[in-house]
């Protein structure tokens, strides 16, 4: 890489030698213009040797960045959810020991069962889960799926109740409400 970053030899560049060589006297008596034009050559064609060269490496380093790019975004959509599955592990595990547990206490199995959705909650809230609880809201097509319309004393289009949670993840929709709709009286 280092030779990408070295200045370039103090050789004119090609178009100023090539009209140097065409418009230098011919000289009849000995071979010295056509030994220097040799000369010339020799050394232009060793730069565009050198060029080329610095040509193949920079393409095979725009590929290299462009191949480790694509990788890194694959593993990025593969191991995405990770960090949650992390955060959901010890709910998993508080409900299997709620399984494992034969002491036939439903007190205790209650007080397990409690603490594993308070896990479960936490758990949400790290992931930007966020539950949807639109009582008392208008209707929203976009958050809530209405199941039915009910007769209400609430305004028309006023979510009733909620048969089924919605959560939204990051702003958007994960699952919409499922809800009741006051009906228009």
């Amino acid at each position: 890489m280092e030779e990408q970053n070295q200045k370039p030899s103090n050789t004119p560049p090609v178009d100023t030698v090539v009209d140097e060589v065409a418009n230098a006297p011919v000289e009849q008596a000995g071979n010295a213009p056509r030994d220097d034009a040799a000369a010339q050559l020799a050394a232009l064609e060793a730069k565009a040797r050198e060029n080329y060269d610095l040509f193949l490496r920079a393409t095979a380093e725009g590929e290299n960045i462009r191949r480790r790019a694509q990788e890194d975004v694959a593993k990025a959509h593969k191991f995405a959810i990770e960090s949650f599955a992390e955060y959901l592990l010890p709910v998993m595990d508080s409900l299997q020991a709620a399984l494992a547990d034969s002491s036939g206490d439903i007190n205790k199995l209650r007080e397990g069962v409690e603490l594993t959705a308070r896990q479960l909650s936490s758990a949400f809230d790290k992931g930007r889960i966020v539950e949807l609880n639109p009582v008392g809201e208008k209707f929203d097509p976009h958050r809530h799926q209405a199941i039915s319309m009910v007769p209400s004393d609430q305004d028309a289009n006023t979510v009733v109740t909620v048969l089924q949670r919605g959560y939204l993840i990051a702003d958007r929709v994960l699952r919409p409400a499922l809800v009741t709709v006051a009906a228009p009286k």
